[in-house]
């Protein structure tokens, strides 16, 4: 049995806040982009969750050792007749990926928490393979609200197809409990970090969000720290190749 636990380090003091989700996929696409809105947005640490079967490790920052998931939040000001009206943000970040038989009840229990603080909307970032120079960037959404901001930022809806992993239990599960849920995917190398499809992610995100600004170069050094530690994991391993450490 999973043994999730979520601490709590801080009170979210915001009625609406958003969510934004990016554990590791394709290219690492999704934690680069995670990681990036935390730290230019100076989001601060709120909560990390933590089990006796994730990896083995601390992340250290600023010498605060964190577990190896980690939500980070701050205020916003919302939006005037934006779709995505919100008086916070919350990002759930990670350098690995739950176990296969982990990602159904680690994606109910943050479904659950958010439900528990006050989250309306949720935003799930992926990166999948990419199989041509014409791959654009394609969303799925769990509600006709969902498709409508898709619809409202431009973001191309993917109709037939499969979404795996944490994204894809939370689509579903929005959808049954009425949740906007929204995946974006950004076609990514397999082969490597890829920032650029991280870049890619953050362009529906910073219309929704106009705050954000978009530097590539942050991102590559995001790219660069997490291969590191990646690389510090495989050896603290003993050399072992353990793939839930990227992909799953």
């Amino acid at each position: 049995m999973n043994d999730f636990s979520i601490h709590k380090y801080k009170d979210l003091k915001w009625s609406d806040p958003v969510a934004i989700v990016g554990f590791p996929s394709v290219g690492l696409a999704s934690s680069i982009a995670a990681n990036f809105l935390a730290r230019a947005l100076e989001l601060e640490v709120i909560g990390g969750i933590s089990s006796r079967e994730f990896p083995p490790y601390a992340v250290i920052q600023n010498g605060v050792p964190l577990p190896p998931v980690r939500l980070y939040a701050g205020r916003r000001n919302c939006d005037e007749g934006s779709a995505v009206n919100c008086d916070g943000l919350i990002v759930v970040t990670s350098e690995f990926m739950p176990k296969l038989e982990q990602h159904h009840p680690l994606a109910v229990s943050l479904m659950d928490w958010f439900e528990a603080n006050g989250v309306k909307t949720v935003i799930c970032l992926e990166g999948i393979p990419q199989f041509g120079p014409n791959d654009h960037i394609l969303g799925v959404g769990s509600t006709a609200t969902a498709n409508e901001i898709m619809d409202k930022y431009s973001i191309e809806r993917l109709e037939d197809s499969l979404v795996r992993g944490t994204s894809g239990v939370m689509l579903y599960e929005g959808a049954m409990r009425g949740m906007n849920v929204i995946t974006i995917l950004s076609p990514s190398r397999a082969d490597m970090p890829d920032p650029g499809s991280a870049a890619k992610l953050m362009e529906p995100l910073a219309k929704m969000f106009p705050e954000l600004k978009i530097d590539t170069g942050p991102l590559f050094k995001d790219a660069e720290e997490i291969e590191k530690r990646m690389e510090a994991h495989s050896v603290s391993l003993g050399g072992s190749n353990d793939k839930n450490f990227l992909y799953g």
